[in-house]
């Protein structure tokens, strides 16, 4: 991904679409067919208007979409910025913006969410940054990083732990289609999960089989003490990490702990 990425990158190309001669009801059924609450109106190809759920409210069943829809659309373009994109939605309080071209053709649409993805695998490459440096500085060697989909099956973890009520968080990001890419180290026949132990486990949850990594390839000779590490905790596969009921998460320990304290000293008083 580039360093500024583009709504091209993010936007989805397939879009449900109504005409302006659609009536209130033909909306109504696509709302309840699709889960949308909104739809640009095109014409011809281009853009005309925009029809939202809250626009249909107290509506005649066979009013034309041509009476309904707002004709003053926010719209972006595919080369935009998704950093304009993000200012564009969080000023105007849209959820979703049209994506024309320079004719007004619809090419597509962006939403808050896939502005958030945007967000999150932007930051992501910084902890692979430093992991790869780290490895050349401590190995005193070169490494390169992939971006590839990789089999969560065959994943060795690192981490003995996870904790349920981030697990939850992950789960809910993997189905919103927000969770950022794992990282990855690769010997010959093996794969080393360095980061991202929540989001495979959640994964695996759900049933999804791969997942988009940054993928670090090394030499087998090269010995790694978090795999040594690993090793000696017995850690081989997925199945190996324990997860922790969210009471145990230590930060509700110290949380409750406190209260706990507060209570008893209250008691005194």
């Amino acid at each position: 991904m580039t360093d500024h990425p583009k709504v091209k990158n993010y936007m989805t190309t397939e879009v449900d679409t109504v005409s302006p001669e659609n009536t209130v009801k033909d909306v109504i059924e696509l709302i309840k067919r699709t889960g949308h609450d909104g739809f640009p109106v095109v014409e011809n190809g281009k853009v005309t208007g925009y029809v939202s759920a809250s626009g249909l409210l107290e509506k005649a069943l066979g009013e034309k979409v041509t009476g309904v829809m707002s004709r003053d659309v926010l719209v972006a373009d595919t080369e935009m910025e998704m950093s304009d994109v993000a200012r564009v939605i969080f000023r105007s309080g849209k959820s979703k913006l049209p994506v024309v071209d320079e004719s007004g053709h619809l090419r597509g649409i962006i939403t808050n969410s896939d502005v958030i993805r945007s967000h999150i695998e932007r930051t992501s490459p910084q902890k692979v940054w430093t992991l790869k440096k780290t490895l050349e500085a401590i190995h005193n060697i070169h490494v390169d990083v992939i971006r590839e989909s990789v089999n969560i099956d065959e994943l060795v973890p690192t981490q003995p732990k996870v904790y349920a009520d981030e697990l939850d968080g992950r789960i809910y990001e993997l189905k919103k289609g927000l969770a950022e890419p794992i990282v990855v180290i690769r010997k010959t026949n093996k794969l080393i999960l360095v980061d991202g132990h929540h989001r495979v486990i959640a994964a695996k949850k759900l049933g999804i089989k791969s997942m988009d990594a940054y993928v670090i390839p090394v030499r087998d000779e090269v010995h790694l003490g978090m795999e040594k590490t690993a090793m000696s905790s017995g850690l081989h596969t997925l199945s190996d990490i324990k997860i922790l009921d969210y009471a145990k998460h230590p930060l509700i320990e110290i949380t409750k702990r406190l209260k706990k304290d507060d209570e008893n000293g209250m008691s005194h008083v």
